[in-house]
């Protein structure tokens, strides 16, 4: 066991590793679209309902995260988080579902219910509101934890009211990831 904390501390996330790695890598000389990559490990976590720097950052080893923003309201990001346990991981998820329950506001909610991915997984909704009809904007997040790593999946823009089919390309990409992600996290 303590050799594979120590094994799991030492992995960092490679470069290539996440799905968008090429993409983020291409040049583009749109001047309305562009790619952030960052490998740093205190990296904010991609959903954050509180604006909380420290949320998800207790046990990290390593984190990778790549946005794509096109002008003027789209975003999408990628991250892939290694923590020192399972347990931490865990936490980490925990810690944002409590987020989405506490955070928020009358004008832009969170929710989130667990789906089917990985060890654990969540699927996250922030949606603009007036009064109590859904109003234009909004995110859809896939975060599912599969042993030590998180992995995170957004998209952000003009969404109208919540529907399923917002996290598709989400719900897809996470899959391929849990698919690979046994090669550099503890499983």
């Amino acid at each position: 066991m303590f050799a594979a904390l120590i094994l799991a501390a030492a992995v960092a996330i490679p470069n290539n590793f996440l799905l968008y790695e090429k993409a983020a890598a291409t040049r583009d000389d749109n001047p309305e679209t562009s790619w952030s990559a960052s490998g740093k490990k205190p990296a904010r976590l991609v959903v954050d309902p509180c604006q909380n720097a420290t949320l998800g950052q207790s046990g990290r080893t390593a984190a990778r995260t790549l946005t794509y923003t096109s002008v003027p309201d789209y975003s999408k990001s990628e991250q892939v988080i290694l923590y020192s346990s399972p347990a931490a991981a865990g936490k980490a998820l925990r810690d944002l579902q409590t987020a989405v329950r506490a955070c928020g506001t009358t004008s832009y909610r969170y929710s989130a219910t667990t789906v089917s991915l990985g060890d654990q997984a969540l699927k996250v909704i922030g949606q603009a509101y007036q009064g109590k009809k859904a109003a234009v904007g909004g995110e859809r997040a896939i975060v599912a934890r599969r042993a030590n790593a998180l992995i995170v999946y957004t998209a952000s823009g003009e969404w109208g009211r919540p529907a399923a089919s917002d996290f598709k390309q989400q719900t897809k990409d996470a899959r391929r990831m849990l698919a690979k992600i046994c090669t550099i996290a503890d499983c």
